[in-house]
């Protein structure tokens, strides 16, 4: 019996060390966030040298992957390899080009050590990204745990190695999007300068109308009732590419381009009736040669005396140069409008990153705490289930920020219901215990008794203080010269509004960047990804509210969201909302 307790004690113990190296594997995302591909590699390494026991540790990136090759080998002290690192490298390289057990076989040959055990682990579903291979003298390496680990290990790489590359394209893009959007601007500016152009040359023209009839610069056309030519001027001929001769051989609607000539007709009938003095038109000529050309006609009666009948007076003018740079402006609007809605995708993918890794960093934490609560002596079961039950509460955060996304992305109506504003923040405040206390980070409120109830959606108003607090303290983070302070301030406003500030003793900002700060993109953290101000705004906005952010007259900065009370009847008619499944109370 005492053997059997041994060996629980002993599996239970291998259970919670399996366990721990799971969490920090899976916190391995969080330590290369915005890392190189070098860097993830080398950190993968590094902890599978020391969390394995393993005598070397090797991994390559593909060229496919890689802009520039990555290889990479780590041996620990205590390694019997006596080959160069070089040339161990060399050799892993060489041998795993084309993988076979065959393979593996030469490289234990090679380094004098038959009884090592050497591992492969893909990066990537069918070693698309590259490969990892370490090696253990140990002669039941690798055991099931350690598959398992090594599984885990090569599938956070993989994660955090298409990230860094989705973020270089992404980069990539937009910059490219940039320069396009660059050029279509000056071909709008050019087309533009062109119709510009165009018109003055029409008021020239429309001047020059009044001029005698040969020397004008537009073509003049008459023609009987009937439509057909008396007389045309010599840019009318030109135009058109006929003589004068062949012209009154032929009536107006000959020439007309067969789609507009139904158009002309009707035009013309209502003209000779007397139901319009006048018209314009813009029709197409077929010219002799077969090749429509776009004019502008202004068409009148002339009126007839008692020796001559009247006559149709055309003044035509060659636009076909405007109607080509029409073309070219639509097709650029086009395209402007085609990068605006790629561009605004990134900034969709971006929102969505940024807003879901909040409720994971907690999921990550309760998980370590459980850990250390079962692995004390005895076990803290009644801990270990309250933070069991924190990280399903977490988890359904996250759900609900998913759903408050993609219900905002969707342009519904969020969740609204009435709620006490320093009940929620001191939810918040309560989630951000552990994270402010490893700041070393001295909490103060100053709450309102006298607020009235607020209406919104509950995750997104938290969401935005969250991020408030978290901004705060990472304002602070490198502070050391006075005390690290950080104040929650709860107030009525002018009219039914209520006012929460978050004031640090932090690094501060100039006032002249106090709008730029809400712009997207735009951090001033190293690892920052700039969405998060600008997502708060949006989200206090479609709240009918107000965010903005001010220097303090000492050290630090003060944000401030002022947000409208509930009205009476609301609260009436407003159905319950039950959250006995997601408190929020600190650990």
């Amino acid at each position: 019996m005492q053997v059997q307790v041994e060996d629980s004690g002993q599996e239970i113990k291998r259970l919670q060390r399996c366990m721990n190296d799971l969490v920090s594997l899976l916190a391995l995302p969080a330590i290369w966030c915005g890392s190189e591909p070098l860097q993830i590699v080398q950190t993968l390494l590094d902890v599978l040298l020391n969390m394995l026991g393993l005598d070397f540790a090797y991994g390559r990136l593909s060229e496919s992957f890689a802009a520039t090759p990555v290889e990479i080998l780590r041996a620990a002290e205590h390694s019997k390899i006596n080959l160069p690192a070089q040339e161990l490298r060399n050799m892993l390289g060489h041998a795993l080009a084309t993988y076979t057990q065959e393979s593996l076989a030469q490289i234990q040959s090679r380094l004098g050590l038959d009884n090592i055990s050497i591992f492969p682990a893909l990066l990537g579903v069918q070693g698309e990204i590259g490969v990892i291979v370490v090696g253990s003298e140990r002669v039941d390496f690798p055991s099931q745990t350690e598959s398992l680990l090594l599984s885990v290990a090569t599938n956070q790489a993989s994660i955090g190695l298409q990230e860094v590359r989705l973020l270089s394209e992404q980069t990539r893009i937009a910059r490219e999007l940039d320069r396009r959007v660059a050029e279509r601007t000056a071909e709008l500016a050019e087309a533009n300068e062109e119709l510009r152009i165009a018109h003055a040359q029409v008021l020239r023209s429309e001047e020059r109308w009044r001029s005698v009839f040969e020397n004008s610069a537009v073509g003049v056309a008459l023609t009987d009732l009937s439509g057909r030519f008396v007389a045309t001027n010599p840019v009318y001929q030109k135009m058109l590419g006929y003589t004068e001769d062949e012209l009154q051989q032929l009536t107006f609607l000959d020439i007309t381009h067969e789609e507009d000539i139904e158009n002309n007709r009707s035009l013309i009938r209502d003209l000779l009736d007397r139901k319009s003095p006048q018209f314009q038109i813009e029709k197409r000529y077929r010219r002799k040669d077969g090749q429509p050309v776009w004019v502008r006609n202004n068409v009148s009666v002339v009126p007839g005396t008692d020796w001559m009948p009247g006559f149709l007076m055309a003044l035509s003018e060659d636009i076909t140069q405007r109607k080509s740079s029409e073309e070219a402006l639509s097709r650029a609007r086009s395209d402007l409008a085609k990068v605006a809605r790629i561009t605004s995708l990134g900034v969709v993918t971006a929102s969505i990153a940024h807003e879901v890794n909040q409720p994971l960093s907690g999921i990550i934490t309760n998980a370590g705490t459980g850990l250390r609560m079962l692995s004390a002596d005895p076990p803290n079961v009644d801990g270990a289930r309250e933070t069991i039950r924190r990280t399903l509460r977490d988890g359904n955060r996250a759900a609900d920020v998913i759903t408050r996304l993609r219900t905002l992305y969707s342009k519904k109506e969020p969740s609204r219901e009435s709620m006490d504003l320093n009940a929620a923040t001191q939810e918040v405040a309560a989630l951000s215990l552990t994270e402010l206390q490893a700041g070393r980070v001295v909490l103060r409120y100053e709450l309102a008794d006298d607020l009235p109830p607020v209406v919104g959606d509950r995750i997104q108003l938290q969401q935005v203080i969250l991020n408030l607090l978290r901004n705060a303290t990472d304002a602070m983070s490198t502070i050391e010269d006075r005390p690290r302070e950080l104040l929650i301030r709860t107030e009525r406003d002018e009219g039914n509004q209520v006012r929460l500030s978050v004031k640090d003793s932090g690094i501060g900002f100039a006032p002249q960047a106090a709008d730029k700060i809400f712009d997207s993109f735009y951090t001033t953290k190293t690892d920052g990804m700039g969405m998060g101000l600008s997502i708060s705004r949006s989200i206090i906005e479609a709240h009918e509210g107000r965010l903005w952010a001010a220097p303090n007259d000492g050290h630090g900065a003060t944000f401030s969201i002022a947000i409208p009370g509930a009205p009476e009847d609301f609260a009436e008619a407003e159905t319950p909302v039950n959250r006995d499944d997601r408190s929020t109370d600190a650990a």
